[in-house]
């Protein structure tokens, strides 16, 4: 069992930080026993990568729709314009979907490490 920092985002996530201390278990030099457990955590005031990809993709679909209503008040000249935004929307929430799935996988992994 040693010792690692925590680092834990804004967003609750967290990663495994600088090694620390050996424990006794561990004989070997610059070898770790493989267990880790927390020496400290370290707050960081930042959303973790996953966050960030997400709120991108988020801000992107929400300058899509703005665009898509805005074309809509204009009449139906920006037809093809729309259905490529409608198709953008589609593959963001698609990659919002995907980059979800992956945070949820993360966080299960949190509860079964505690």
């Amino acid at each position: 069992m040693c010792f690692f920092d925590q680092h834990r985002f804004a967003c609750g996530d967290w990663k495994w930080g600088h090694f620390r201390q050996h424990c006794n278990r561990e004989y070997r030099i610059g070898e770790t026993c493989g267990m880790k457990l927390i020496m400290q955590t370290v707050a960081v005031g930042q959303k973790c990568k996953l966050c960030e990809k997400i709120d991108t993709k988020m801000r992107r679909r929400t300058a899509e729709v703005d665009r898509i209503s805005r074309w809509q008040r204009e009449g139906s000249k920006f037809r093809a314009s729309i259905e490529k935004a409608m198709e953008i929307i589609r593959g963001l929430d698609a990659e919002v979907y995907e980059l979800s799935c992956e945070r949820q996988r993360r966080l299960q992994g949190i509860g079964s490490a505690h």
